[in-house]
C-alpha cells in the first residue's frame, strides 16, 4: 500500500528525519513511537506529502506521490488520503456533517450525495444523534469521532493520525482506538498512527520506533 524510501528531511543543519525507509501493507494498522523531537510528525508528513523532503520517495498503490504536479498531488491527497491531528481542527461554525461534508465539496460532489454520505459516516462513528451540532456543542471525545468521519468520509487508502488521542481521557482513548480497528475491519483501511501511549500502541499490528530521525527498531505486536 505505501512503500518510502531513503527519506530525508534537513531544518538547516539538523536532520529531522535521517534515511527512512518503510513499508505498510493494505489494511494494516502501524503505530510509530519514540520520544519528542524523534522525527515522528515530520515523518508522517512526508509519506503524507503535506511536506516535501530533501531526497527519497513515497508510493501509495504504486504512484509516487512526491512527483506529482501540486493539483494532483492535492487532489490525490484529498480523494485517497486521510488525516487526523492532535487537534481536531474543526470549521467552528460549521456543523458535525457539514465538517464531514467539506472533502466531498471539495472533491465536487451535490449537496444532497454529500450530506447522506457524511451522515452515513457519522453513523459509523456512534454520532448520528449528532449531525447538527457545532463542535462548541459537542465533548472532546465527540469532536475527535467528527475529525475522523471527516477524515474517512472519502474512503481513502490510508489514513494518517498524529497524537490522535494526545488530548482525550484513557476511556475515550480506548474507544478512538477501538473505532480505528472497526473502520479497518469495515473498510480495509491502512492507518498509520503516531502515539506517546504504549498501551495503545500494542494494539495495533505493528509498531515502529523511531529516535533521532531514524526507525531503530520495529515489532508486531
Amino acid at each position: 500500500m505505501l512503500v518510502a524510501k531513503n527519506l530525508v528531511k534537513k531544518y538547516t543543519s539538523l536532520t529531522v528525519v535521517n534515511d527512512v525507509s518503510l513499508t505498510v501493507g493494505k489494511g494494516e494498522i502501524v503505530s510509530i513511537i519514540g520520544p519528542s523531537g524523534a522525527g515522528k510528525s515530520t515523518l508522517l508528513h512526508l509519506v503524507g506529502a503535506l511536506d516535501k523532503p530533501d531526497s527519497g520517495s513515497v508510493l501509495i498503490e504504486d504512484t509516487d506521490i512526491l512527483k506529482l504536479p501540486s493539483g494532483k498531488q492535492a487532489k490525490f491527497r484529498n480523494s485517497r488520503l486521510g488525516f487526523v491531528f492532535q487537534f481536531h481542527h474543526l470549521l467552528p461554525e460549521f456543523s458535525a456533517i457539514e465538517n464531514v461534508c467539506v472533502p466531498l465539496w471539495i472533491k465536487g460532489l451535490g449537496k444532497k450525495e454529500a450530506t447522506d454520505l457524511a451522515a452515513e459516516m457519522l453513523k459509523e462513528v456512534g454520532l448520528e444523534n449528532r449531525l447538527n451540532n457545532k463542535p462548541s456543542e459537542l465533548s472532546g471525545g465527540e469532536q475527535q469521532r467528527v475529525a475522523i468521519a471527516r477524515a474517512l468520509v472519502n474512503r481513502p487508502s490510508v489514513v494518517m493520525a498524529d497524537e490522535p488521542t494526545g488530548n482525550l481521557d484513557t476511556a475515550n482513548a480506548h474507544a478512538l482506538h477501538n473505532l480505528f480497528l472497526h473502520l479497518r475491519d469495515k473498510f480495509g483501511q491502512t492507518f498509520i498512527m503516531i502515539t506517546h501511549n504504549d498501551a495503545l500502541a500494542k494494539l495495533t499490528d505493528r509498531t515502529l520506533s523511531m529516535q533521532d530521525g531514524r526507525i531503530v527498531d520495529e515489532w508486531v505486536n
